[in-house]
């Protein structure tokens, strides 16, 4: 009985508890939905209030704009105004200068006609003048002026004769004198003697026992020493001495250097003079290079190729009816210089013309050509300047002169090579017909090498073993020795020897 009335006790506080908390629900409800109204109703006043200010501030800004853009219309209407006005003003003006310009030129069509008509008249009045007076002089205008021009001439021809003469006769005495002026100003600012070249060179020995060592046994080291230079060794009874002989001066150096080194290394024998032979070559190719590059550093030209400069060089050891070819062409070059200076030249194209004008003798012996076209074809082929081409060609009269820098080299050359004491003729021509001698036997096949010795009067020839036989030598011989009567001009006989030398060489290790 308790526990139900207990459970219904507990049903009673629930059914109570219940009721109490929906109806406390209800009340905060209802009281939240009082604040969210009111909240809402706020929020659509200040939503109102907002949206209020907002029409307010358009319509307030555009009643700004459109009061902006009236103004601005008014103020586009005004300068509109003033430029309509100011354009009528200004066709006004030029209307009323149209009509003044038109006026000027009526004004001016008017004065030009009345200048026609007095011209014609003048014209006329001229003419009848003109014709007037030929009836009373009885010549025509032609005739008249003809008349008066004899006239003038007869009364001053002896007066204009003596004045052309006069002035001819100053001119010429006036460029003769300048002319010599300058050549006289150039040759004597430049000092300079060249030795005439000999055909012999002497080297010194210690002592005479060395030339029997030079002779070797049965004369064998002094053949091997006249095959490999192409000289003649003279070992006479001269003390202290032997002579070189040979007219190509760069054989003669190279003996006399492979000459002084054998001396110095005292092992005389043949295989040692060849290795000493070439040795000296390869000495005197140095000393050409040395010596073309003191050429041109001496002249003041630095824009050669250095192959030129090597072939240059080669003109140390050439000369030219005794003078010797480099330092002519040396000699040459500063005259050209000086000639170009006074003159108004070009100074550098008529220095490096004359300082390379006779660089075809340096390989006239090997290539076929005279020695201009021989020049021009190295200068060609090394780049050098088509100018210096051109001054270097004429200074024979092979090629027409075309620059002043041509007259220039020529006339540097004349002047180098005309001054007392600078060639030898004789020299020169005897130097040719040895070269020639050469040059006629070198044409054969089968020929290695030739020197001519003994001053032209011996051609000693080395032929190569391989390509002919001791038979075909001898008939070579022969044939040469025709050529050389059919073609040669010499006093005397010449001595045709043939050498067809075999050598077998084996090394044992």
């Amino acid at each position: 009985m308790s526990t139900f009335i207990i459970v219904l006790l507990l049903l009673g506080a629930l059914v109570s508890g219940t009721a109490a908390g929906y109806y406390l629900r209800r009340v905060v409800a209802l009281g939240q939905r009082r604040s969210i109204e009111i909240d809402i109703k706020q929020m659509l006043v200040a939503a109102k209030e907002e949206a209020q200010k907002i029409t307010e501030e358009a319509n307030r800004k555009a009643e700004d704009k459109e009061r902006e853009v009236r103004e601005n219309e008014r103020a586009k209407t005004s300068a509109n105004k003033k430029t309509e006005d100011r354009l009528i003003k200004k066709e006004e003006l030029l209307d009323e200068r149209q009509r003044e310009i038109d006026k000027e030129t009526e004004i001016q069509k008017a004065k030009i006609e009345e200048i026609k008509r007095i011209k014609e008249r003048a014209d006329t009045m001229l003419a009848e003048r003109t014709v007037a007076l030929q009836k009373t002089a009885g010549l025509t205008r032609d005739d008249a002026k003809a008349e008066l021009v004899r006239e003038i001439e007869k009364e001053n021809e002896e007066d204009l004769m003596i004045r052309m003469q006069k002035l001819e006769q100053d001119s010429q005495e006036r460029f003769d004198r300048r002319a010599k002026e300058i050549l006289a100003t150039a040759i004597q600012r430049l000092a300079s003697s060249t030795a005439s070249q000999i055909m012999t060179t002497n080297v010194a020995i210690p002592s005479d026992d060395i030339k029997g060592k030079i002779i070797g046994k049965e004369g064998r080291n002094i053949r091997a020493f006249e095959r490999a230079a192409g000289v003649e060794l003279i070992v006479d009874e001269t003390p202290g001495a032997i002579v070189i002989s040979a007219f190509d001066p760069v054989r003669r150096q190279i003996a006399r250097v492979a000459l002084e080194n054998l001396i110095l290394d005292g092992r005389i024998q043949p295989a040692k003079i060849e290795e000493m032979v070439e040795k000296a070559k390869e000495d005197i190719n140095k000393i050409i290079k040395e010596k073309g590059e003191q050429a041109v550093y001496e002249c003041g030209i630095f824009n050669f190729d250095p192959r030129i400069i090597a072939i240059l060089g080669r003109l140390y050891f050439r000369t030219s009816y005794g003078q010797n070819v480099l330092q002519h062409s040396i000699e040459m070059t500063h005259i050209a210089g000086m000639l170009a200076e006074e003159l108004g030249a070009d100074v550098q194209i008529a220095k490096q013309g004359a300082l390379v004008h006779d660089i075809g003798k340096a390989l006239d012996h090997e290539v076929q050509g005279t020695h201009i076209e021989i020049g021009m074809r190295i200068l060609q082929k090394f780049g050098a300047d088509p100018r210096v081409i051109t001054a270097m060609k004429s200074h024979h009269d092979d090629y027409p002169h075309e620059s002043i820098e041509a007259v220039i080299v020529q006339t540097a050359d004349n002047i180098s090579g005309g001054r007392p004491g600078a060639r030898r003729d004789s020299v020169e021509n005897y130097l040719k017909r040895l070269a020639e001698l050469e040059a006629l036997v070198n044409a054969f096949p089968s020929i290695e090498k030739s020197y001519a010795l003994s001053a032209g009067r011996e051609i000693r020839i080395f032929v190569t073993p391989e390509k002919i036989s001791d038979v075909e030598a001898k008939e070579m011989a022969r044939e040469i020795a025709k050529k050389i009567e059919s073609e040669l001009k010499y006093p005397g006989e010449i001595k045709v020897t043939m050498i067809r030398e075999t050598r077998v060489i084996e090394y044992a290790r």
